[in-house]
This record gives structure tokens, sequence and C-alpha cells, in this order.
């Protein structure tokens, strides 16, 4: 009788346990994240941002140290082409989320620009605007090249298709009176293009993202280079007509050899997702990204951390914001 007591409980026991786990497993959500190629700054900023709204099953709680993410979310970062990548990736539902420029999210969502002739990608919305990303130009020292007109002949890499990056590049070009016709172009990664600059194989080429840069960080601590101004009455007109660029620097000493503050333009790297995703999964990844715990995370991580806040989360907006995002904002006072 003992015995079969004894198994009866084991058995119930064994019952329980197999239901909590159903339940965990039920319970358990994962949110892919679109980032960059690995040598730029979307991926570490993904990377930072993941950790800070998972929470999977059996976290210790917020209050105890423990993660502060939505409970049961599981995410990750995941490497990709960036922006339009990211856009399209979202817009097939093979992301859940991703990383892309104000400028490429505004053309996709809208069907204008960069999007012109393909179906907009009306169900895209906004988490938040994250940090400011720098257009970077980056020279051999030897190259003779002092200003965007100077890469006129040149070796130039503009970042691989589906990037936002070439398309900015397509734009400069465009506003200092050059096309794809008048430089010799190359279409790689960054890292990929730092390593033929090494090789003496590449004169210049474009990056876009916060600054200090993994990649031109690295090659300019082992080469001579120089970051290329992008300023003048070009800018200024290409400014008129493409309202989402800003003026912005990079102080001196961003990259080894850099004595002199270096004027440049830039957009806005925000995070987006599709419409699709239920309200309250986006509210909670909402409050957890700017929770008092995350915000210390984040300015420790990386750089460009310390610009990701509420206040700066719903400036320079350009597409529609997620009912999530948007609720936890307007609780906040930072949207009416």
């Amino acid at each position: 009788m003992k015995l079969a007591s004894r198994k009866t409980l084991v058995g119930a026991a064994l019952a329980v346990g197999m239901m909590a786990a159903g339940a965990v497993a039920q319970d358990m959500q994962f949110f892919r994240i679109g980032t960059g190629g690995t040598a730029g700054t979307y991926y570490p900023i993904g990377g930072l941002i993941a950790n800070a709204i998972s929470n999977p099953p059996g976290s210790r709680a917020c209050e105890d140290g423990g993660s502060c993410g939505v409970p049961g979310l599981i995410a990750t970062a995941v490497a990709s082409n960036g922006s339009v990548g990211n856009v399209n990736s979202i817009n097939g539902g093979t992301l859940e989320a991703g990383f892309s420029q104000s400028d490429v999210a505004y053309w996709a969502q809208t069907g204008t620009g960069l999007w012109e002739g393909q179906p907009a990608v009306e169900k895209l919305r906004l988490i938040a605007n994250l940090y400011p990303e720098s257009i970077h130009l980056v020279a051999r020292a030897d190259a003779g090249i002092t200003s965007v007109a100077d890469l006129k002949g040149k070796k130039v890499s503009l970042d691989e298709p589906g990037s936002g990056t070439l398309v900015d590049a397509k734009i400069i070009l465009e506003a200092f009176g050059l096309s794809e016709a008048d430089i010799s172009p190359e279409y790689l990664k960054p890292d990929q293009a730092a390593d033929r600059m090494r090789d003496g194989a590449m004169d210049a080429f474009f990056f876009v993202g916060g600054y200090p840069a993994g990649a031109i960080a690295e090659l300019s601590s082992q080469h001579d280079v120089v970051l290329v101004p992008i300023t003048g009455p070009e800018v200024d007109k290409l400014r008129e007509t493409y309202s989402f660029f800003a003026t912005d620097t990079f102080p001196a000493g961003t990259y080894k050899g850099q004595e002199a503050d270096v004027p440049t333009i830039s957009v806005g790297a925000q995070l987006v997702t599709s419409a699709d995703l239920p309200e309250e999964l986006i509210y909670g990844i909402t409050e957890a990204l700017f929770n008092e715990t995350t915000q210390k995370l984040f300015g420790a991580g990386h750089a460009k951390g310390k610009y990701i806040t509420v206040d700066n989360a719903v400036q320079g907006a350009g597409i529609p914001f997620h009912p999530g995002a948007e609720k936890f904002y307007k609780e906040a006072g930072k949207l009416q």
C-alpha cells in the first residue's frame, strides 16, 4: 500500500512537472532583431538591446538584480545587411524587429525615394529613435582626397547592396556633381573595404553608423587614414531636399590620427517593427528599454548607448509609432 502510494505521488509529481514545463514552453517567446554587419555599430547595440528586453523563464526578478526585460521573452541580435534588408525581413515575417536608418524607414513606409516603384511597407512601425548615425567617408592619407569632389576617378566602396549606406553615398555623390560612373565603385562591407585599403587596393569608402566604428578604429590604429569632411554649400542644398539629414561632427580624437573636429552629416538610427505585433509585447519592450537599470547598461556598454534615452526616442520619428510604443511614450509624457 505504501509502495503504491509512493508510486502515485511520484507519478503525480512527474505530471505536475511536465505541466509546469509545458507552461514554461508556452510562455517563452523568441524575438529576432536584425542589426547590420558585425564590424558596425548596429550589431553591438543590438546585442545590448536584446539582453535588455530578454527575460527567460526562471530569471531572477528585476528588483532582485535580475533581468528587467519582458517575462518569457528571449531576444537575439542577428547580423544582417543593414537597414533595407531588415525592413524587407520584417515585412516578410523573418524578423520581429530591426535597425533602420530614419531615411530608409521613411522611404519604405511611404513607398517613396528608395522604395519608389515598389509596394510600400505600410505596416512598418517605430519602436524608438536610438542615436545619430554619422556618415563616415574614410580615405587613405596618401590618396589626395580632401573633399567629396576629390573622389572622381578613385576606387571607392559604397557599401553592399541593400544597405542604407549605399543609398546615402549615392545622394552625397550626386550633391557634389558625381555619379557611380565618375568613380571606380565597389560594394563591400566596411571591414572588407578596410582590408582592401590596407592592401592599397581601395582609395576611400563610405560607412554610416555611430562613432567610433570598430572597423574604422582598427584601421586607423594600423594605417594612415583621414576622415573626409562632408560639408559646404553642396551639403546645405542637399539638406534642403533631404530633411532627414542633420549636421554632425566627429570630435577630434574620435579615431587615431584625427587631430581636429571633422564636419559631416548624420541620419537617425531607429528600432522598427511591424504593426502586426501585439500592443502588449511592444509596450513591454519599450518599457524595458527605458527603465533605470537598462539605461545604466546602455551607458556603460557602448559609446552610443548614452544617446538611447526616452527623450531622444521620440525625436525625428518619420513613420508612425507602434501602438504599444506610443502608449508608453504618452504615459511617460513624451507624446501628446
